[in-house]
Parts: C-alpha cells; sequence; structure tokens
C-alpha cells in the first residue's frame, strides 16, 4: 500500500472549505493527461498544452450523465463552461440560446456548430408565437465523445465569417467492441417525469372574485346575481360563502350547476392543476466493432416525451451510423450520417395572445374550477352534442354575457389544448464521407463531403367555435382556419486539405494544414392558409378554406461561400509554440469589389514549467497570447430590392411596398480580438488553474435596417456602421480534495464576467430598436450603454421623490427612459463529484448575477387582481393613497377610492419600470446518484458493465428575484431570449432513473 501523508490546503470557494489531501508519491503524471490532445477548428487535433488560446473541452460523461435528458444538447451546458451563457427556456421541445464572450452583432447570434470537422445548422425557428426549437437538438447525444468550445477569435479563425460568435466542435465516437475483437452492444434505457416547481407560477389571492371593480353583474330574474362573465380579472366583489351567484357554469345543460345559483368562493382547483407531470421514454441502442485500421458503430435512439399542456408529445428518432475504414495501409476512409425523424404535437404558443399560460398569469378569475373547465369541455365536445349553441366545445369562463356563451377574450383552456393545436413534422440527416491518403510519412491529403439537410412541416389550426383573431396570410380577424409553414434547408461543403509536418531540426517542428472549401447554402420556405374560416368544421386542410387563399409567401435563396486557408505550427523545443492562420473567403452575398476579405490570426504559448523547472509543485505551467480576426457577411437580399406578391388586383399581381432601402455597398462586419491567458497545475493536478483576459471589438455592424425618415421613400436602410465592444474575464478551477485507492472528491468551477458596450451606431443616431415587448418596453443596443438596454416609461421623480398627478392620484410617468439592461453581470457553475469504489455521487450549481427582466405578467397580473400581494389587509377597501410627492414637493394627500384603486400595483398607476426585475439566480441544475454493479455479480451473464443512475435536473432555485416565474424562461431563441418574461409555462423539477448495460 502507497504510504499516505496528510497535507491541508483551505479553499474558500462559494462559502464551502475544501482539504485537499496531497499524496506524496513518486508516480509521474502522463503527458497526456496533463496536456490532453482536443480536436480544434476544422477537425485538427492538437495537443492541448500547444494551443495560445482558450478553450474547454466537456467530455460526454459530464454532458448527459448528471442529469436527465433534454432532448436538447445546448441546454445540458449550462454552467459548464466559463464564458459561454446558456439560455433555456420552458416550451415544449423549445429553443436554447448560446452566447459565449458577449453580444458581437447588433442582431445577436449563436456559436458555430461543428461536427467532426463539418459546420452544422443551429437556427432557431419561431413563427406565429410557436418555438420550434432549434436544431441543435437533432443531434443524437449518444453519438457524442465529447464538446470543446473554442471561444475566442484565434480558436474560430479558420472559420471566417461563421466564426465571430465563436465554435462548439462536437466530436462523434468511434466503434470500440469488446476486447476480442467481437460485437459489442449498449443498451440504455431512461424514465423521467418532472413536477412543477411552484415557486414559478402565480399565487392567486382568494378573497375577490371576477370583475373589473366590486359590483357584480347584471341581476337574474330571481334577484340572483350574475357574475362579471365577460371580465378577465379578478377585481370583483369580496367572497361570501352565503352569497349564491349564477356564475360561468350555470348556463350549460351539460353542466352540474345548469340553471343554479353557486355559493360565491375562491375556486378549489386552481390553474396550476390545469398543467400534466411531463413524462420521458429514452431507448437506445449501440452496435459497434473496432479494430486497427476498421471499426464501426450504429446506434439507433428513441424519445418519447409529453408536455405541461394536455395534448402536447414529442416522438423523436434518430439512427446513426460511424464506418472508420482503412482501404490500403496509406488510404483511410470515414463515413458517418445520422438520421433524425421528430413529429410534436401541441407545442405551447408564447407571447401574448392566445397563451394559455398567459391567461393563467394576467388574465383570469380567481372564483373558476378548472376542473370544472376540463368537464364541460370533454362533455360537449362530443360529436353528438357539439354545434354552433355550445361554440362546438368551447364552453368558456370568459363568456360575453348570461344571453351570450361566445368568448369575450379567451377560450376554454382545453378546448385551445385540444382542438387549437399545432403540429410538426422534421426530418433531418446530416452526412459526411472522407478520404485521406498519405503521400509521404509527414504529407497527407484529404478529401471531404457533408451534407446538411432539414425539412420542416408546421402545422396551425384554428378550429370553429374559437374567439376571433388574427390568422393566416392576410392577418384578417376570423373565428377558424388552417394555414402551414413548409421549410428545406441544405448546406454542402467541399474540402479538400493537406496536412503537413516537418522536423526542421530535432528540436523544432513545423506543421499544419493548407486547403480549401466550397459552401453551398439553400433555403426554401412556402406558407398558405385558407381564408374566410374553414367550410367544414374539423378538416384541416388548404382545400376546406371558405375563400380562395392568397398566393402563398415563398422565399428561396442561394449562397455559396469559396475559401482558402492555411496554418502553420512551430513547436521549438516542446517549450514554446508559435501558431498563424490565414483565411480568405469570397461570398455571394456581397458585390463583388467588397466579397474578398481574409482573416488571420497568430497565437503563441509559453511552457513556463519546462522552462522554469518547476515540476515538484507546479507540474505544468503555460502562458499564451493571441491575436485575431474573424467576422460576420451579410444575409441574403441586402443589396437591391426584392418584392414580395401581395395578391391580385383586377386581374394585375400587386406586391407589397419596400420599406428597407437596400445597400450594394455593404461589407461583412469584422471582429478584432486580443487575447492573453495562463494554465497551471500544482500539486500533481489537485489543483488545476485556467485564466483569460480578452477584449473584442466589433465593426463595421450590418444595421438590417437602420431607422430613417420616411420623407426618403424608406423607413429605414440596410448600412453598415456601429462598433460593439466587449471585454472580459474568465477562470476556470479544478480541485481534487481527496483521493486514496477507493474514495475520490472533484470540484470543477467556471467563472465569467463579460463587459459590453455599444460604443456607436451612425451619426445622429444613438438607438437601435431590438425587440418590441407588451407594455411599452423595447429591446435595445443605445450608445454608451451595453447591448440589450431596455427602455419604457419610468416614474417622475423630484429631490428622489416619485411625484404623483395632483389631477388623478397617480404617479406621473416619464416615457422613454432607460430602465434596465438584459446583460448579465457575471455567470459562474460549480460541481461537486464524488465517487467510492462503485458509487458515484454529482451535483451542479448554475449560477447568474444581473441580467433585467421586464415581466409583462406582472405589469398586468398586479392590476388584474390576480395575484397574491393585491388582497392584502384591507387594501380594496378604503381609499388609498400612493406614497411620493406632489409637483410642488409636498407629501401627497390625494386618495384613490375603492372604485379608482382597482389595479393600482398594476399598469394602471405605475410605470413600466416598476416591473423590471433583477434576473440573477441559483439553481441546482444537476444532480446524479449511481451505481456500477460489481463484476462478481456479472458473472455468469453475457452482461460485462452494468449502471443505474437516479438523475435530476433543475431541482432547486436556490435564489432569484423573478416572482411567480424562472428567470431563464423567456419567450423564445435569438433575440426572444433575452429581458422578456410574459406567459412562459412554469418550470418543472425532473427526476429520472437510467439504466445502461453492455453484453
Amino acid at each position: 500500500m502507497k504510504k499516505l501523508t496528510t497535507s491541508l490546503l483551505v479553499l474558500v470557494l462559494t462559502s464551502s472549505m475544501a482539504i485537499v489531501s496531497a499524496q506524496e508519491k513518486k508516480d509521474t503524471i502522463k503527458a497526456k493527461e496533463i496536456e490532453g490532445v482536443v480536436v480544434t477548428a476544422l477537425g485538427i487535433k492538437r495537443e492541448k498544452k500547444s494551443l495560445g488560446y482558450a478553450s474547454q473541452e466537456i467530455k460526454a460523461s459530464a454532458l448527459s450523465d448528471g442529469t436527465t435528458n433534454t432532448g436538447n444538447i445546448a441546454a445540458q451546458l449550462s454552467g459548464k463552461v466559463a464564458g459561454l451563457n446558456v439560455t433555456t427556456n420552458n416550451n415544449f421541445g423549445g429553443s436554447s440560446n448560446l452566447v459565449i464572450r458577449g453580444v458581437k452583432s447588433l442582431a445577436g447570434g449563436n456559436p458555430l456548430i461543428v461536427i467532426d470537422g463539418s459546420p452544422v445548422n443551429n437556427t432557431s425557428t419561431r413563427e406565429n408565437s410557436i418555438d420550434y426549437g432549434n436544431a441543435l437538438s437533432d443531434i443524437n447525444q449518444e453519438d457524442i465523445e465529447s464538446i470543446n468550445v473554442l471561444k475566442g477569435a484565434a480558436a474560430s479563425a479558420l472559420y471566417g465569417e461563421r466564426g465571430l460568435n465563436g465554435v462548439i466542435v462536437i466530436t462523434t465516437k468511434n466503434g470500440k467492441g469488446k476486447d476480442d475483437g467481437s460485437w459489442g452492444v449498449t443498451f440504455s434505457s431512461a424514465v423521467q417525469v418532472g413536477f412543477i416547481d411552484k415557486s414559478t407560477f402565480p399565487e392567486y389571492q382568494t378573497r375577490y372574485g371576477a370583475g373589473y371593480s366590486q359590483k357584480f353583474g347584471t341581476q337574474a330574474s330571481d334577484g340572483l346575481n350574475n357574475a362579471n362573465f365577460g371580465a378577465d380579472a379578478s377585481w370583483g366583489p369580496k367572497f361570501d360563502p352565503n352569497l349564491l351567484v349564477y356564475q360561468w357554469d350555470s348556463f350549460n345543460p351539460l353542466s352540474p350547476n345548469y340553471q343554479k345559483a353557486t355559493p360565491w368562493v375562491a375556486a378549489k382547483n386552481g390553474p396550476i392543476k390545469f398543467f400534466e407531470n411531463p413524462a420521458s421514454y429514452i431507448n437506445s441502442v449501440t452496435l459497434e466493432k473496432g479494430q486497427k485500421g476498421k471499426n464501426i458503430s450504429f446506434t439507433y435512439e428513441n424519445m418519447m416525451s409529453d408536455g405541461l399542456i394536455p395534448n402536447s408529445h414529442l416522438n423523436k428518432n434518430n439512427f446513426s451510423l460511424k464506418i472508420n475504414y482503412d482501404l490500403t495501409p496509406k488510404l483511410h476512409s470515414s463515413f458517418y450520417s445520422t438520421i433524425t425523424l421528430q413529429d410534436t404535437k401541441g407545442r405551447s404558443i408564447t407571447g401574448y395572445s392566445n397563451n394559455i399560460a398567459t391567461g393563467f398569469r394576467q388574465w383570469w378569475q380567481t372564483n373558476v374550477d378548472i376542473d370544472a373547465l376540463q368537464n364541460l369541455y370533454f362533455a360537449n365536445v362530443d360529436p353528438n352534442v357539439a354545434n354552433a349553441s355550445n361554440n362546438f366545445g368551447n364552453v368558456t369562463w370568459n363568456r360575453k354575457s348570461a344571453a351570450n356563451g361566445a368568448p369575450a377574450y379567451w377560450n376554454n383552456p382545453y378546448f385551445q389544448a385540444y382542438q387549437n393545436y399545432s403540429s410538426d413534422k422534421r426530418y433531418r440527416n446530416f452526412t459526411y464521407g472522407l478520404v485521406t491518403y498519405d503521400l509521404f510519412d509527414n504529407i497527407s491529403v484529404t478529401g471531404k463531403v457533408s451534407y446538411d439537410r432539414s425539412n420542416l412541416i408546421a402545422e396551425t389550426r384554428l378550429a370553429v367555435g374559437s374567439l376571433p383573431q388574427a390568422f393566416g396570410q392576410s392577418n384578417n380577424t376570423i373565428g377558424s382556419g388552417y394555414g402551414r409553414r413548409d421549410i428545406l434547408q441544405t448546406e454542402t461543403n467541399y474540402d479538400l486539405m493537406v496536412n503537413y509536418k516537418f522536423d526542421i531540426t530535432d528540436n523544432i517542428n513545423l506543421s499544419g494544414v493548407v486547403g480549401g472549401n466550397i459552401r453551398r447554402n439553400y433555403y426554401n420556405s412556402v406558407y398558405a392558409s385558407t381564408e374566410g374560416g374553414l367550410i367544414v368544421p374539423g378538416i384541416y386542410a388548404l382545400s376546406n378554406s371558405k375563400k380562395a387563399p392568397l398566393a402563398a409567401d415563398e422565399t428561396e435563396y442561394t449562397i455559396q461561400t469559396n475559401s482558402w486557408y492555411a496554418t502553420a505550427s512551430f513547436d521549438f523545443y516542446k517549450k514554446f509554440y508559435l501558431d498563424a492562420t490565414f483565411r480568405i473567403e469570397e461570398t455571394s452575398t456581397l458585390l463583388k469589389g467588397n466579397n474578398v476579405f481574409n482573416y488571420p490570426s497568430i497565437t503563441g504559448s509559453l511552457i513556463m514549467s519546462e522552462i522554469l523547472d518547476t515540476k515538484r509543485w507546479m507540474n505544468f505551467w503555460k502562458i499564451r497570447a493571441n491575436y485575431a480576426q474573424v467576422g460576420g457577411s451579410a444575409a441574403s437580399y441586402q443589396l437591391f430590392n426584392n418584392y414580395r406578391p401581395a395578391g391580385i388586383l383586377y386581374n394585375q399581381g400587386i406586391y407589397n411596398s419596400i420599406l428597407n432601402q437596400p445597400y450594394p455597398g455593404l461589407q461583412p462586419q469584422k471582429a478584432n480580438e486580443f487575447e492573453v491567458g495562463t494554465e497551471a497545475h500544482f500539486l500533481k493536478d489537485r489543483i488545476t488553474v485556467d485564466f483569460a483576459y480578452y477584449k473584442t471589438r466589433t465593426t463595421p455592424q450590418i444595421l438590417s435596417p437602420l431607422p430613417t425618415s420616411a420623407a426618403i421613400g424608406y423607413t429605414g436602410k440596410i448600412f453598415n456602421a456601429g462598433r460593439i465592444d466587449n471585454s472580459g474575464v474568465e477562470v476556470q478551477l479544478g480541485l481534487v480534495p481527496i483521493k486514496t485507492k477507493d474514495f475520490t472528491w472533484n470540484i470543477d468551477a467556471n467563472w465569467s464576467k463579460n463587459q459590453n458596450k455599444v460604443v456607436e451606431l451612425y451619426p445622429g443616431i444613438n438607438n437601435y430598436l431590438l425587440n418590441s415587448f407588451q407594455g411599452g418596453v423595447s429591446l435595445n443596443a443605445r450608445v454608451g450603454e451595453a447591448w440589450g438596454t431596455l427602455i419604457g416609461a419610468d416614474y417622475t421623480y423630484l429631490n428622489g421623490q416619485k411625484v404623483i398627478d395632483p389631477k388623478t392620484g397617480k404617479y406621473l410617468q416619464n416615457p422613454n427612459q432607460v430602465i434596465g439592461n438584459t446583460t448579465p453581470d457575471w455567470i459562474g457553475g460549480i460541481r461537486n463529484s464524488f465517487s467510492y469504489k462503485g458509487f458515484s455521487l454529482s451535483f451542479l450549481i448554475d449560477m447568474r448575477k444581473g441580467g433585467d427582466i421586464f415581466s409583462t405578467d406582472m405589469y398586468y397580473g398586479l392590476s388584474s387582481g390576480l395575484y397574491k400581494e393585491t388582497a392584502e389587509g384591507d387594501f380594496r377597501d378604503k381609499p388609498i393613497v400612493l406614497p411620493g410627492v406632489l409637483p410642488d414637493g409636498t407629501p401627497n394627500n390625494i386618495g384613490l377610492s375603492p372604485v379608482d384603486n382597482n389595479g393600482s400595483p398594476g399598469y394602471k398607476t405605475r410605470p413600466a419600470s416598476e416591473f423590471v426585475y433583477d434576473g440573477s439566480f441559483i439553481k441546482l441544475r444537476e444532480a446524479s446518484i449511481g451505481y456500477m454493479l460489481p463484476k462478481s455479480l456479472l458473472a455468469g451473464t453475457k452482461i460485462y458493465d452494468a449502471k443505474i443512475s437516479i438523475v435530476g435536473r433543475n431541482l432547486w432555485i436556490i435564489h432569484k428575484n423573478l416572482p411567480y416565474a424562472d428567470p431563464e424562461a423567456m419567450v423564445g431563441g435569438g433575440l426572444s431570449s433575452y429581458g422578456w418574461s410574459i406567459g412562459s409555462m412554469p418550470t418543472t423539477r425532473d427526476l429520472g432513473i437510467n439504466v445502461t448495460f453492455k453484453f
């Protein structure tokens, strides 16, 4: 037994103390264990110690073993990478937004995703207020060997115009098989169930019911009161169990309360019972075989998931095949193909209108029982019963009057879920093939072709009996309809590379790549819809249109980019590394003269532990520095006017107006970045530290469009102008506090802070509108501020006091003020992992500090009297005087009567700034307990490995400031993922059981 002596290293980390037991053993640390080999740009493998830039590799086990399967690998990166900000949402099958080292472009932007050296599409699709997710969710998680995050410009410079926002490099597994060369089989199965985190859903008051004031509606013939059916608020009369009232369910013949007045009390079953416990079932099987010069792996995975909303279901099948085969000792080949078939039904609507969750959070009656709504929907939707008199099953709590059962503002939520559901089918195929020929011992040539194709068919429905709303191609207000969107996207890459490696002397080496790439992107989208409603209820087809459908909305484009690149890597005595890369690109989206541009980089790293011989106490120490340039090119159709048809008038085609003036002189935007950093390993890797500082300047921005005066004939024009700066620090820390023969404790922590600033836009323009929110708030890029400024109404102040309007007794509001910023101050994560013999335990704490959020839910929900804060004390029963001063500086003495003060906690008296909240959070993001069955227990069976795990995700929101919602749960991907909380689904605590068997 090795002799152990214990020394103490006390480390304060997130208020915890770690005691490090350092072993005094003479074992040498293998170079690969210290420096490692990682996959970088273009699939090039490099020793990590030679890299002159920051990158962070996450192994497959760290991605998936400690958490439930989210269906989107992007979400599982949260809290694990320094400098990577992951924003997930609660939309069923929804998007995850990724930002590395801050927003560099006015339009935002996600990092490039690369699989085995080939780029793949990761666009996020959101249309008709439905989030269809981002394409990264199509990747088969069982195929992933590791993910390497290339953070800065030097790391991503070889991807040129696509490297602006960083690169996430995914490496897939190779087939291994058994030691005896036979086929290996791995079977995995998981069952997951979600439970609503009640801190992310409203707490209702239970003292007052339906109404906009404390008065009932009309009286019935027997003198009893009717409830305020048409009011979608709860600022009504006080509950009294001795008071009988005709409520919404008193008028349906199939209701047990038909023609009955019922006690005026709060509902027994609130809206939280509308949601279901989402369950997921994931099964996969992998067949693999491998030996020197040839290996094969085939994986099939099936995922079946249910959503929170009734009638929501996702079924995803992944098939993948990878073959590596040496055709001759000098000719090597590799082939990989993955196919995803996904069928989704009942995605949640996002945003304001028609969103079930928006109704629950903003406009609801606390006297309405959700179980009664469910029972009456199913009773009335029966084909033998459904007709115009009961709105074809849409028996709503929000009927217009006692005599009119049509919905005033909201459908029955069950009718919305079961009748007005969306559905979509997605086919995805990513395939590549490559051959490499070894010309000489030090020169090889690789040819590669990759193809990425996705087809999305998305259908939306508006059932007969629904609340009339804007729908379809014309956006006219109608009561029924059907629409479909067909999207085809492809990307084809042709690569030819020459790899070289020369020993200039015994201690000086040169290696690199010279190559070229041709990339073609194709996009085709068609949208069509019925007009004027459906002829026959329940038949959703374009041919079932009451009126002639308008011409389909069609978009098609092809983009080609040609590139040439070269790299040179010098290795001096294994102590100093110097790298340079250069890429030239020619794009079809810009005019000749502006469409050829280059992207250089230079990096250096110095292995100080070799130079200073520090290995006795610091076994590895590297300092590094780099400078690089990356870019971002223009989208299609930015140079000249293009026209979209608007229909036919008098047998002549008419076209929509051109609102944005194109700019033929458009140029790409470029980011120049400087980075320095260091990496150190102490006490034989018991302590590891990686630090980076960077500074990035992106200019000229592509403004699309730049707002202009309509007097010039356009409301905006496409232009090059503006500059965004980012600077920041990133820290990674690894600790092994305890390591013995049977027990190991690992701590992995990361922390990063990015400072962003919009330095300039265009002469005379200081603000650029990015997105508009319900409630009069907007997301902006504002000169002198960090990207993501929130602008809206604020209080008017006098000597620091809020000013009251003497005419109304309400607050005076000051419009168009800066009321927040969505950029977080810092992000971080810390994982603790323990292993004891066959047992393992791990948990991940994920943190974000800052990043403001405007809550439209609180803006309206407090005004409509839903939340518990609106019924505290005798607030509703006596006049109130809002705190503040009158314009002359004297204290406010103007009271609001109980009638006038309805909604006073919300938007009716307070500006939007009152509803901006700090988006900080601390979450127990992941946790798992696993057990690897001992070999002795498996003896005599065909199973040679077996593991069972209990896993969890989003188990505890330890801290947050946003009331009744998850501060991560924004509207969708892209710009919709910043600073806007509205109608989000509640967050679920997900628990699962995973079992894996290897045969």
